[in-house]
């Protein structure tokens, strides 16, 4: 955004009519928002304050850049949310009941109904990579896709199937997301990095997910009740 602050503030000036002054500052809060949030987080100060201020960074971007109508995008920017709820969720402390150690219901499930959201969103992300064609190639990367998403989505063998995902996506977005090839006048370059970085940030999601397991609400915690 620093190196096409230009382009940023005529793109929101054109699209909403809001003039110069105004397309400057939503540009300048923009960054600044992105900026901060992620500092906060990467410093470990003031995490759930800095995930806030990402969602509504998140939200403010949906529809200055007219998101919502367009699912593809739409999607990609709801599993950036479920990265940054998983990120809040690491982020609350275990609730304290009056037995040490262990957490009450009632104080620990908000933590899981997050881990639980943010799993769901965080599989958005790879519908908008299924291919709907009869090639081997894309029906089998479909099949085992869809069957990774269901793990992950319902919590069963999450860290393992979240594992594979992360090798998965990563994969997919540097043989197709490669934007270093692409000269940087044209707008493919732009458009590449954009995609790159943002699975990127989907990637960081799921792997809260292998670190930190999936949480109350899922099949695996299910299982040591059986």
């Amino acid at each position: 955004m620093w190196f096409q602050w230009g382009e940023q503030r005529d793109y929101i000036d054109t699209t909403w009519g809001c003039g110069y002054a105004l397309a400057s500052a939503f540009v300048l809060l923009n960054l600044l928002g992105q900026l901060t949030g992620c500092v906060l987080v990467l410093s470990r100060n003031f995490v759930q304050y800095a995930c806030f201020g990402l969602f509504g960074i998140i939200a403010l971007q949906t529809i200055a850049y007219s998101i919502l109508w367009d699912l593809k995008f739409l999607m990609r920017n709801l599993a950036l949310g479920g990265g940054l709820l998983l990120l809040l969720a690491e982020s609350r402390s275990e609730g304290k009941s009056m037995f040490a150690g262990v957490p009450t219901m009632r104080e620990s499930s908000p933590k899981q109904y997050m881990q639980l959201g943010g799993r769901v969103l965080l599989v958005l992300m790879f519908m908008t990579l299924l291919h709907f064609d009869t090639g081997f190639f894309s029906i089998l990367q479909n099949i085992v896709g869809t069957a990774l998403m269901i793990l992950v989505a319902i919590g069963f063998k999450t860290k393992l199937a979240a594992l594979t995902l992360v090798v998965w996506l990563f994969a997919i977005n540097v043989y197709f997301n490669a934007f270093w090839t692409i000269p940087v006048y044209k707008p493919m370059h732009d458009f590449l990095k954009y995609d790159f970085f943002q699975t990127m940030s989907v990637i960081g999601g799921l792997l809260l997910v292998v670190a930190l397991g999936p949480g109350g609400v899922s099949m695996d915690e299910k299982k040591k009740e059986w």
